[in-house]
């Protein structure tokens, strides 16, 4: 029976699935159903796309799944991961390709960029650079996707964000360097000028930005998958996850 597999959790996990899943398409299964219950858009960037399906899709039980053996992907629950013996990628590749016995070598990622995503890290970067009047560029990514504000305080249960008066620090001292891009969509508690660029972007075009940039700094989040996706030199800082 063919399979279809379900992924969840944050961008990174989603990014992580993506190289097992290409080969499995490659390899195994030209028209594998892969059903996304979250990031969605991510499966835009890789050749996987077009069997790739958001968990709401019209009809998606009826068209896709009757027939397939349903597979939740749960690399968390892997022995050799938590054990620290395999790293996400290759967690998600012993699940997918049904070899968990074995740690396979690494898949690469072969992320597929839009010209449109790719124009505006670029236009953002270079206009960061004329602004700031440095050569070089920095994304800066201080809060994890649960991070909230609540009045003068950025709250995150999940441990992993930076404190503000650490974001200010960095940005002052960083600045003194380079542009610095920074990559949060909650705003920051401050009364002073930040001395960073702080854009409106999605996911996407935050993977344009930081394949134009020339370092990343950041907290255990999406910005340090795309990083390492696109083969930028980073910093991250691992809080309590």
């Amino acid at each position: 029976m063919k399979k279809a597999f379900f992924v969840n959790g944050g961008a990174g996990r989603v990014l992580c699935a993506i190289p097992p899943l290409e080969w499995y398409q490659q390899n195994v299964d030209t028209d594998v159903v892969i059903v996304s219950e979250g990031w969605t858009d991510l499966f835009l960037t890789s050749s996987v796309r077009r069997n790739a399906y958001d968990v709401n899709h019209k009809r998606l039980f009826q068209d896709k799944l009757r027939d397939k053996e349903i597979i939740t992907l749960e690399p968390y629950r892997l022995n050799a991961y938590f054990n620290q013996k395999c790293n996400l990628i290759q967690a998600f590749d012993m699940l997918i390709n049904d070899n968990t016995e074995e740690i396979p070598d690494t898949k690469s990622f072969n992320l597929e960029i839009s010209r449109h995503d790719q124009a505006f890290g670029y236009n953002l970067v270079k206009q960061v650079k004329q602004q700031s009047g440095k050569d070089k560029i920095v994304v800066f990514q201080p809060l994890g996707s649960g991070a909230k504000r609540e009045g003068e305080f950025i709250i995150d249960d999940s441990g992993r964000s930076f404190e503000v008066k650490d974001i200010v620090s960095i940005v002052q001292e960083l600045s003194k360097h380079a542009g610095v891009i920074m990559m949060t969509n909650v705003q920051i508690p401050v009364q002073q000028t930040m001395g960073a660029a702080i854009p409106e972007a999605n996911i996407l075009q935050w993977m344009g930005i930081i394949k134009m940039c020339d370092y990343f700094l950041g907290c255990d989040s999406m910005g340090q998958h795309y990083a390492h996706a696109l083969g930028k030199p980073a910093t991250v800082v691992i809080g309590s996850t």
